[in-house]
């Protein structure tokens, strides 16, 4: 075995764990909002307050240190967003009032949603092009077991010892963050001298240039819809269950089995990514995932429900992986942080809209059928977006 291989197994397993770690953090945030509502007695506004500045500060995480990775390093970005999720998470357990505890969650937020385009960025540098495809869909499936993870601390912790030690257990990546400090070699495409002669402000207009205008309107438009159908979808799963009859326990259940379903879409997705292309795997999955949405908001019959919410799963975050792996791709290094993190921050603002667009919907009396049609159309723009405008790279060698 050759160190070259050595060191990419090292690359995804260093970047692949603080991806876990992000996960676990956003999963264990539904459970813990569930227990501060019974402990601070908060209100379903309060409660959807916490889960949007949550989001809100992923967008901007995302766009700011998509921006400073191109100033000042990947590796350096990669541990100060680790740094900064899991210290603000770990305070958040001593909060005593809703505002200190909002205030941090912004933070955590910032954190979590600057480190996911900055890790995929620093991986898609490091790898051979042959492989890269593969890696990063490999380096996403890290989530399903992040959200594992935060499923079995939130059930076995918060009812016993509750939340704050839920929280202090999730500050544990900062401890892992100052070993990777000495542990990990920053991007071989990273130039200080050549990236510092450059601003700030130049690398975001040269991210909407002639040059670049086409990749970036796509990936915005994929992350858009990509992330507002997520979250729109997967954070009301089980409400949804319970809506259409089954117990909050079966709802909890199916979910569960659900999301297993990811680690098949993920593997699938890696599998085929560097055989059939970037393009093939997104509008293939995505495609999967509008005809899965169709599927499970018209679904009466439970193995029909439970079918569909299988697939939406595998289909959903296997084109999760290959857009991680498209949006670097896009752009060379010296603008590939800011370009990917300004479409992550974009796809953010879809991420704050979709639930909060189901909530206003539910409330006013429409149906899940119509609700789960809106997603698979948006999905659609999205597949029409990459299908029609969107270039391939696979194999492609970052410059």
């Amino acid at each position: 075995m050759t160190e070259k291989t050595i060191s990419q197994k090292k690359l995804l397993g260093v970047a692949g764990v603080g991806w876990m770690f992000d996960a676990m953090d956003v999963g264990m945030l539904s459970f813990v909002i569930a227990a501060l509502a019974a402990d601070w007695s908060l209100t379903p506004g309060q409660m959807g307050m916490i889960g949007s500045i949550n989001s809100i500060g992923m967008a901007v995480g995302a766009f700011l240190f998509g921006v400073m990775s191109d100033r000042i390093g990947r590796k350096n970005i990669f541990i100060i967003t680790l740094l900064m999720f899991s210290l603000a998470g770990g305070l958040s357990a001593f909060s005593t009032t809703l505002t200190v505890f909002l205030i941090l969650r912004f933070f955590v937020g910032m954190g979590l949603g600057g480190e996911l385009p900055v890790a995929s960025t620093l991986v898609s540098e490091s790898v051979p092009a042959q492989d890269r495809g593969r890696v990063i869909v490999l380096l996403e499936s890290f989530w399903a077991f992040g959200w594992l993870l935060s499923a079995l601390i939130s059930y076995f912790v918060i009812p016993s010892y509750g939340w704050q030690i839920a929280l202090i257990i999730s500050a544990i990546p900062a401890i892992y963050a100052l070993y990777l400090r000495l542990q990990l070699p920053d991007s071989p495409a990273f130039s200080p001298n050549k990236m510092k002669k450059r601003t700030a402000w130049q690398n975001i207009k040269e991210v909407w240039s002639k040059e670049y205008a086409r990749s970036t309107l796509v990936l915005w438009v994929l992350w858009f819809t990509v992330v507002f159908s997520y979250y729109g979808m997967f954070l009301w799963l089980p409400s949804v269950m319970v809506m259409k009859g089954f117990s909050m326990i079966q709802s909890f259940e199916y979910v569960l089995i659900m999301t297993l379903a990811q680690l098949p879409g993920y593997y699938s997705a890696a599998w085929l990514i560097e055989r059939m292309g970037r393009k093939f795997v997104l509008v293939t999955y995505l495609l999967g995932t509008a005809a899965s949405a169709l599927a499970f908001g018209n679904a009466e019959a439970t193995w029909l429900l439970l079918l569909s919410g299988i697939l939406l799963s595998f289909f959903n975050l296997g084109a999760w992986g290959a857009l991680y792996a498209y949006s670097p791709e896009q752009y060379p290094a010296v603008i590939r942080g800011t370009g990917s993190g300004m479409a992550a921050a974009v796809g953010r603002v879809g991420g704050i809209l979709g639930p909060l667009l189901v909530g206003s919907l539910v409330s006013a009396e429409y149906s899940i059928s119509f609700i789960f049609t809106l997603f698979c159309i948006s999905i659609v723009i999205g597949v029409v977006a990459v299908a029609f405008f969107g270039r391939e790279t696979r194999q492609l060698e970052l410059t």
